[in-house]
């Protein structure tokens, strides 16, 4: 299967970079720091495709919320700085044949964390837009309209690559096609146009015209 778009945009959490080891390490230190397991953590709110300081304002008193946020942030940006991340499978071929300016990343995190992530790993794109751009996060369909804004890209001529419900609602909403990662829901519980196991399914090349098309392996 192959595609003509102007634009892929992407996910970083599990879509780009590979976060189950972090959530294990990092959010583990950080619930147990504030007398919680991240058991009851994952049990109490629900936490993928949403930003961090929204899963800790269900969690904690407003008036602890910022703090805790910082302390969260500051964790991962040191975490990332180690050197303690990955990409998701496929991400390292696929990211590096893209051109510059026809694909961007749009998360849920704050910058300086995707920047820490993104550029220890050598993906960070020209385009990245975190939480800390917008008014309204996924599902809205504000990130990634800025997104295709930003790269002068037609939404209707983009391609959200995501692995959360929420992410893909608000492609859905953006009137995007959607690519949906099976790296944290399984299929059944993902509403797209598409659903890969992850990156290592998508290439992509600039076809004659100056098209990014997309080519997709189902298996």
């Amino acid at each position: 299967m192959r595609f003509p778009i102007d634009a892929l945009l992407f996910d970083s959490d599990d879509t780009v970079v590979c976060m189950r080891p972090v959530a294990r390490r990092v959010w583990r230190r950080w619930a147990e720091s504030y007398g919680m397991t991240l058991d009851e953590v994952m049990a109490r709110v629900p936490v993928h495709g949403r930003p961090a300081s929204a899963i800790i304002a269900d969690l904690l008193p407003a008036g602890q919320v910022a703090q805790a946020v910082r302390r969260l942030e500051d964790a991962e940006v040191a975490d990332a700085l180690a050197g303690n991340v990955t990409p998701v499978p496929g991400a390292a071929e696929l990211i590096p044949s893209l051109p510059a300016h026809r694909w961007a990343v749009v998360t849920s995190g704050a910058r300086r964390v995707a920047e820490a992530r993104l550029g220890r790993l050598g993906m960070l794109p020209e385009v990245l837009v975190t939480v800390d751009d917008i008014t309204h996060h996924k599902p809205h369909p504000e990130p990634f309209l800025l997104a295709a804004e930003r790269l002068g890209a037609d939404p209707s001529r983009c391609a959200v690559v995501e692995d959360s419900p929420a992410g893909l609602a608000a492609g859905r909403a953006a009137g995007m096609t959607t690519i949906a990662l099976t790296t944290t829901h399984a299929a059944e519980k993902l509403e797209a146009d598409v659903i890969v196991k992850d990156l290592s399914a998508l290439s992509a090349h600039v076809s004659h015209d100056g098209r990014l098309e997309v080519g997709i392996t189902r298996g």
